[in-house]
């Protein structure tokens, strides 16, 4: 693994990795809302909050099929071709160890002596 984190090579994939993460997190937030809205809906006795309950759950399936659709469409989800998931998700495991592993936060974190200059040098050092 390389240890330069900096290094270029290392946000090969990146950008769609990250991407589909967030796809991930969104269709599950998309389901809880789904839920909660559900159990909400057994739990109301008014007749006005349960249409409105129902028009919001109506939504939130439309919105868990759309990002379903977008996933499927972007080969960032395989719910029909379960070794192709599975696959995806070793994947994803493996990266997030590695992740794991990285030293983000070595021991000298000084910035001392990586300046040209100071910060404020330009409107006359410390007097800004």
């Amino acid at each position: 693994m390389n240890t330069d984190y900096q290094d270029p090579i290392n946000s090969l994939n990146m950008p769609e990795m990250a991407d589909m993460t967030f796809a991930m997190d969104f269709l599950l937030r998309a389901k809880e809302g789904v839920r909660n809205l559900s159990i909400s809906l057994t739990e109301t006795a008014s007749p006005d909050v349960k249409a409105l309950l129902r028009n919001h759950l109506k939504q939130g399936i439309a919105l868990h099929q759309e990002i379903t659709d977008l996933m499927i469409r972007k080969k960032w989800f395989h719910p029909y071709e379960l070794n192709e998931q599975y696959q995806l998700d070793q994947l994803s495991a493996k990266n997030m160890v590695m992740i794991g592993q990285m030293n983000l936060f070595p021991d000298d974190t000084s910035r001392k002596g990586m300046f040209d200059r100071t910060p404020d040098e330009h409107i006359g050092g410390h007097n800004a």
